[in-house]
């Protein structure tokens, strides 16, 4: 048959005259020259050109797939030949075993033998080395090689952030709020009356689980508002809303007054350096007591301005939308007192407030833009992820084009999502955008080897000496962000001296078979928090003996762990007594065996349990209670006020006046409260 279409792999084209190679097969790697040309016809200048002529007949499929399997074999024995041993390789600050053969083109097997050989060290294709034992791996091998600098793309970023901006070019930007309070004081009622919506029915229990970002407007001039959760658990997130604001609003009940997570709160916004304007909400109620909490809020060093401080307190009503207006007016009055200012005209520079995974649309984040101007089509660099800015939308789902100073924006179209917190700079091109993201990537992966070999070599030796601390490995996976940043800090805040929290992985997105790979590899535990894991992974992790605990409920999650925690704790051994014995006379029997004649002083003598014997108050044996007897008879136990005779292997200095003591050893489960 004569195939139609290209000519098959291997098989060098030739004209229709009969030529030297007319009908051969051309194997990979060999090198052979076409005839000389006579004429333009066959067998002329063109013929042996891939261009010219038909390709030849092969008699059967069966030939065409053994020239292609002759061709695989004979580049794969080629490529195999031309590895060539590099004489000059740059060696990072920490490198795998893997990485340094690629880069030697020595194989991994040769540099494992050498380590294990010459500097006793046991290791994998996956093991991470130091600058120092690579460079004597390359000694050892002839490689020429320099000492990689670290990469500094962050000085770069820095100067950006840091970039002054000239007096002509600021103009006044509106202020960035965050609300911030104790849980159940209506934080999120407030913003409902200032933003006219509602977002507390779709929250779990009533509280608020992220942080989002909002915009209102009082006579045309806008204000951005922050809504931070309100429990102690999400401490962290409610710093970071305080590292990106101007103004703190401190919402406080009326009729329950300052609380803890106020006193936290008013922490953070001091600690940041913000304005506290105090919203005193809830005036409403019949046992509302505004003197009360000016007194307390005066305490913890807000004195409020009618006293001659300087804390505005401002009454309100979220649930009668009372006060509202005169809040939004004080807040605007002590943004043009702090006369607070921004370029417009320059890189856009932000900061992410939440971020996610959406099925649709990939990651997504939520960020807020400080300085400088961000337009669709914008390359970023934001954390361990870049992109160009394929969508923006603001709070209420509707497009925007462009995005100024202190105004929220959700941003689509990065590599990754990226992590709450990260700071977002926009660059001027992909490439330098690539650039940034690989030299960062490079710097993440050097510092995971890094603590790798730490742990490998430097915690072996002292965990072993020190007694090696119980940890419960958990894999977290969260919705959002917002959501593993606070499950992370209120896991850790468990961790005592004997026990702690590990986390291992901490992913946004549904739990999947990679999860439950990790898990059993780590032997950790799989915790989801508002996430799903199909029938099928559930009933994959049952079979493998994993446990995968999905939430709605933070405080759920926390306490489970702190349960599981109590039960890695060592047990508290107590010592209790059971029953004394006075030895009154020795019996020599056969065999050598000595029996005490005894009487039961309290409690009792059971066979096959635990006894010391003690003689001048110190023990002089301990072991097992083998033999007991009522007089002639075998008996199982004896009680208090009874003669017996017993019988202990492994002592034979039993004497009169000999205390036996009978004892239980208790284990009482310890707390972590």
């Amino acid at each position: 048959m004569t195939p139609s279409g290209p000519p098959p792999p291997g098989v060098v084209p030739g004209g229709g005259g009969r030529g030297p190679n007319q009908g051969k097969k051309l194997i990979s790697g060999e090198s052979r020259r076409p005839p000389k040309a006579r004429g333009g016809g066959p067998g002329g200048k063109t013929a042996g050109r891939r261009t010219g002529g038909p390709p030849p007949t092969l008699h059967s499929s069966t030939e065409f797939r053994h020239v292609k399997d002759r061709r695989r074999r004979g580049g794969r024995q080629v490529e195999e030949s031309r590895v060539e041993v590099r004489r000059n390789v740059s060696i990072p600050e920490y490198i795998t075993i893997k990485d340094l053969s690629a880069q030697t083109g020595v194989k991994s097997s040769e540099i494992i033998k050498y380590l294990f050989r010459e500097l006793s060290i046991m290791a994998t294709i996956n093991h991470p080395v130091d600058q120092e034992t690579a460079a004597l791996i390359c000694e050892h091998l002839g490689i020429e090689y320099t000492l990689a600098k670290e990469e500094d793309a962050e000085s770069t970023v820095e100067a950006w952030i840091l970039e002054e901006d000239t007096e002509e070019s600021l103009e006044t930007r509106p202020p960035v709020v965050t609300v911030m309070g104790h849980v159940d004081h209506g934080k999120t009622k407030l913003l409902d009356a200032i933003r006219s919506t509602n977002v507390v029915a779709g929250e779990s229990g009533g509280i608020t689980q992220h942080i989002g970002a909002y915009r209102a407007f009082l006579n045309g001039r806008p204000l951005t508002f922050l809504d931070t959760p309100g429990h102690q658990a999400f401490t962290a997130m409610r710093a970071r809303g305080a590292k990106v604001t101007d103004i703190a609003v401190l919402v406080v009940a009326a009729d329950d007054g300052v609380m803890p997570q106020t006193k936290e709160a008013i922490d953070h916004a001091k600690a940041a350096g913000v304005e506290i304007i105090v919203a005193l909400n809830k005036m409403d109620k019949q046992d509302a007591n505004p003197d009360r909490v000016k007194t307390e809020l005066a305490n913890e060093g807000l004195q409020p301005s009618e006293w001659g401080g300087s804390t505005t307190v401002v009454p309100v009503s979220a649930l009668k939308q009372e006060g509202i207006a005169e809040l939004l007016e004080m807040i605007l009055l002590q943004s043009e007192v702090m006369d607070l200012k921004a370029n417009p005209n320059r890189r856009a520079v932000g900061t992410i407030i939440e971020a996610r995974l959406d099925k649709g649309r990939g990651p997504v984040a939520t960020a807020l833009i400080e300085k400088g101007t961000l337009h669709q089509g914008d390359f970023v660099v934001i954390g361990a992820s870049f992109g160009r800015i394929r969508a923006m939308q603001d709070e209420n789902g509707q497009p925007l084009e462009s995005a100024g100073p202190s105004c929220p924006v959700e941003i689509s179209g990065l590599s990754d999502v990226p992590q709450a917190g990260d700071k977002l700079i926009e660059v001027e091109d992909e490439k330098t955008a690539r650039a940034i993201y690989e030299e960062r990537i490079s710097a993440f992966r050097q510092a995971r080897l890094k603590a790798v070999n730490k742990i490998s070599l430097e915690d072996f030796h002292k965990r072993l000496t020190e007694g090696e601390v119980k940890e419960l490995n958990i894999i977290l996976k969260a919705d959002v962000q917002g959501s593993i940043e606070a499950l992370v800090h209120a896991l850790t805040q468990l961790n005592t001296e004997e026990v702690k929290v590990n986390v291992v992985s901490k992913q946004v997105g549904n739990v999947k078979d990679s999860d439950l790979m990790l898990a059993l590899a780590s032997k950790s535990i799989v915790l989801g928090f508002k996430v799903q894991a199909s029938p099928e992974i559930m009933k994959q992790a049952q079979h493998e003996g994993i446990d995968v605990r999905l939430y709605d409920i933070i405080y759920d999650a926390v306490d489970d762990v702190k349960k599981a925690l109590a039960g890695l704790l060592k047990p508290t051994i107590s010592e209790k007594i059971t029953g004394l014995a006075t030895v009154r006379a020795i019996f020599k029997v056969a065999k050598g065996t000595t029996i005490g004649g005894c009487y039961i002083d309290s409690g009792e003598l059971i066979r096959n349990k635990k006894i010391r014997v003690k003689r001048g108050g110190e023990v002089i044996f301990e072991g097992v209670l083998n033999g007991l007897k009522r007089f002639k008879e075998d008996a199982r136990k004896v009680d208090a006020g009874y003669e017996c005779g017993i019988e202990i292997d492994g002592i034979t200095t039993l004497a009169e006046g000999d205390i036996i003591e009978q004892f239980e050893i208790e284990e009482i489960a310890r707390t972590l409260d």
